[in-house]
C-alpha cells in the first residue's frame, strides 16, 4: 500500500502537535498508535523531519507520508496499515534524538540531520556492522557503556559473528588495561550482553534464539539501556 491509497483518509486523522511540548511525547505517542485500528492514523507535526519515529511507527505496522511547510515544521501523516506489535528486528532506534528540541528545536534539527549523515547516508564506505564495532569501541573509550552495550547487541543481530566479538574484547582489554576492562567492562551490561552470546552458542542455541534473548534482556525495558523514560 502506498500514500496514494489512503490519503483521502488522512485528513481524519487525529493531530499531535509536539512543536511546544516539554518533556518527552513519545510514550503518549507510541500508545495512541498501538491502539489505534487498521485504516486510521495520526497527524504529526514537529520542528524537525523525525527521521526516528518512522521505524518505530513502521514495526507497529504504519506507512508514512511526510511535507515540510517552512523550515522549522514537517508534518508526518502515519497510517496503520496493518497490526503489528512492533518490529524487534532493529532493536534501539535513535530515539534519544526526540530530547534534543526540549532544549533547542533548531539543535534537534541539527542532532537528526547529524544521525541521518552517520549512520544512513550512501556516502558512507564502512559496512554498517563495521561502523557498530567502531562505535561500540569509541563508546567504551568515553566511558559510555549504556551505548557501547547497545552497539554490540546491534551488532550481533545484524550479523557480525561472536569470534569478531572476541577480538572485538581482546583489543579492549589491550588498549584498556587490564585494571580497566576487570572493574568497568567486567560488570558491565556490555560484558553481559557478550557473555549471554557466547553461552547461548556454546549451549547450541540457534542464532535466532539468542538474539530473541539479547531482545529480551537487554532492549528498551531494560532501565541500563533505555535512552527515554
Amino acid at each position: 500500500m502506498s500514500y496514494e491509497n489512503w490519503k483521502n483518509k488522512a485528513q481524519g486523522f487525529q493531530t499531535v502537535d509536539v512543536r511546544h511540548i516539554q518533556g518527552s511525547f513519545f510514550e503518549g505517542l507510541r500508545k495512541r498508535a498501538e491502539a489505534l485500528e487498521v485504516g486510521e492514523g495520526l497527524h504529526i507535526i514537529q520542528t524537525f523531519e523525525p527521521h526516528p519515529l518512522y521505524a518505530v511507527m513502521e514495526g507497529l505496522g504504519y506507512e508514512h507520508h511526510t511535507e515540510q511547510r517552512s523550515e522549522a515544521e514537517f508534518h508526518v501523516w502515519f497510517c496503520r496499515v496493518e497490526k503489528k506489535e512492533g518490529d524487534s528486528s532493529a532493536p534501539f532506534k535513535p530515539l534519544a534524538l526526540l530530547n534534543y528540541p526540549m532544549i533547542d528545536e533548531k539543535l534537534g534539527q541539527i542532532a537528526v540531520d547529524f544521525w541521518e549523515t552517520t549512520w544512513q547516508s550512501e556516502k558512507r564506505v564502512l559496512p554498517y556492522e563495521t561502523r557498530l564495532l567502531l562505535s561500540l569501541t569509541n563508546a567504551v573509550g568515553a566511558g559510555r557503556m549504556r551505548q557501547a552495550a547497545r552497539e554490540l547487541v546491534k551488532a550481533y543481530i545484524h550479523g557480525v559473528e561472536s569470534a569478531a566479538l572476541d577480538d572485538v574484547f581482546e583489543l579492549l582489554a589491550w588498549n584498556q588495561g587490564i585494571g580497566f576492562f576487570s572493574s568497568e567492562i567486567g560488570p558491565s551490561a556490555l560484558f553481559q550482553a557478550y557473555k549471554l552470546i557466547k553461552n547461548g552458542e556454546k549451549q547450541g542455541k540457534s542464532r535466532e534464539d539468542v538474539c530473541s534473548a539479547l531482545r529480551e534482556k537487554f532492549g528498551e525495558k531494560n532501565p541500563e539501556m533505555q535512552v527515554l523514560n
